[in-house]
């Protein structure tokens, strides 16, 4: 089977150390919850039951373990609604909770309760406020090469605090935001509030063969400056360092993906955020 580097899949199993490989399959199952709201969009929920890390994995494991009967509530403190399950064949497993009411401020806290069986799941996220992308750009070394990266610049607020992400979806291609390499990003470790960065094109697929981080021509490309806050951060980093040190995330190695969810595992997070269109050079 094709392994999708969804964050879903990356929390579908229990996390443990080594000291605890043997019996990884004796602990309780516990809910997954991948969850998220962006500005100008309505949040989104995916939830599963997590699997022991010694348990096989394949597609009918997966959509046994996704919770399709929950009670998954949104509120801004002054508003909430319910989700909505809706199945969506273009994700990977194929049913999202969907949010249609209330759409995601920059600055608006957000909480998340998730109510299954005797089970009741707790969270709360920010929307922070978003950078906007200033330009995108795709660039080869040279003009023969079918292949290029693409680099993009924003400034980053002085005397403010932030964390950035920066995905890539292509168009016909991946039907979700795929997290670039080396994409999560702290300011402090920016010499000037002018940002200017190559991106490194992230896995969706682990393919067979060796992964080649660029972009093709003749593709469309949308890239997005995510801002979010250290929670998230924290997550995001957890997970690159498993795909950095050649570890799959769906079988953690030592380590175990940071979490803010009250009950459960999983993230449930606010981004502000800024995307643009990069169209490549045509096809020869």
């Amino acid at each position: 089977m094709k392994q999708f580097v969804l964050l879903i899949f990356c929390l579908l199993l229990i996390s443990c150390n080594h000291n605890d490989f043997e019996n990884s399959t004796q602990l309780e199952s516990k809910i997954v919850v991948e969850g998220w709201i962006e500005s100008g969009d309505y949040a989104q929920v995916i939830l599963s039951t997590s699997i022991p890390i010694a348990a096989s994995v394949d597609s009918t494991t997966i959509l046994n373990n996704v919770i399709r009967s929950a009670k998954v509530t949104v509120s801004d403190g002054q508003k909430e609604e319910i989700l909505r399950l809706k199945r969506n064949n273009s994700r990977i497993p194929p049913f999202v909770y969907y949010g249609s009411e209330l759409v995601g401020e920059s600055g608006k806290n957000y909480s998340l309760k998730i109510e299954y069986l005797d089970r009741t799941i707790q969270a709360t996220t920010i929307i922070p406020k978003t950078v906007a992308l200033k330009t995108a750009t795709y660039i080869k070394e040279n003009t023969q090469d079918t292949t290029g990266y693409v680099f993009i610049t924003f400034n980053d607020p002085v005397l403010e605090k932030n964390y950035y992400q920066i995905t890539t979806r292509i168009d016909k291609e991946e039907p979700i935001f795929v997290p670039a390499f080396y994409g999560n990003l702290n300011d402090d470790r920016f010499t000037s509030s002018a940002v200017s960065i190559q991106i490194n094109r992230g896995i969706l697929i682990f393919p067979k063969t060796k992964f080649k981080p660029y972009f093709t021509d003749g593709d469309l490309i949308y890239v997005k400056l995510k801002t979010l806050n250290k929670e998230a951060f924290d997550f995001w980093n957890s997970w690159q360092n498993e795909i950095v040190n050649g570890r799959n995330p769906i079988y953690p190695s030592n380590t175990s993906l940071k979490s803010n969810i009250s009950g459960g595992l999983g993230l449930w997070t606010g981004y502000g955020q800024s995307t643009l269109i990069v169209r490549t050079a045509a096809k020869k």
